[in-house]
């Protein structure tokens, strides 16, 4: 039977360490055909990242940086791999280029995301037959 209060069970919340998470958002095949300007995009992240249900306060919990083709995202808040893909496709449809470029996980990293294009050829054929 636990114990009443539940003092036992907040000590233990408040001892958990905080861990960071960094994901990678890889754009190479756009940025080298310069389809995508890698800057815009991190201003774009920069301003759209919720952190604590508001907008372009990141603080110390998110920081990002950028290569020359890469974006990386760390951050000691939780945050979901899954809201990255969301606000980089929501980045390509509002540059016009959601329709030839889409956002897939990196087979080798999981913490990877890759912006590559739509296979056009292979549909080309089907359509004659």
């Amino acid at each position: 039977m636990p114990p009443k209060g539940g003092k036992v069970a907040l000590a233990a919340k408040g001892a958990k360490s905080k861990s960071t998470t960094t994901f990678t958002i890889d754009c190479t095949k756009p940025v080298e055909d310069k389809i995508m300007d890698i800057a815009q995009f991190e201003k774009f992240l920069l301003d759209r990242i919720k952190v604590d249900g508001k907008t372009g306060v990141l603080g110390d919990s998110v920081k990002i940086t950028k290569d020359k083709t890469k974006l990386s995202v760390s951050t000691d808040v939780p945050m979901s791999k899954r809201y990255l893909k969301y606000l980089t496709k929501k980045y390509l449809k509002k540059h016009n280029v959601r329709d030839w470029l889409r956002v897939i996980a990196s087979n080798k990293d999981r913490r990877v995301y890759e912006l590559r294009y739509f296979n056009i050829a292979d549909n080309e054929g089907d359509d004659e037959e």
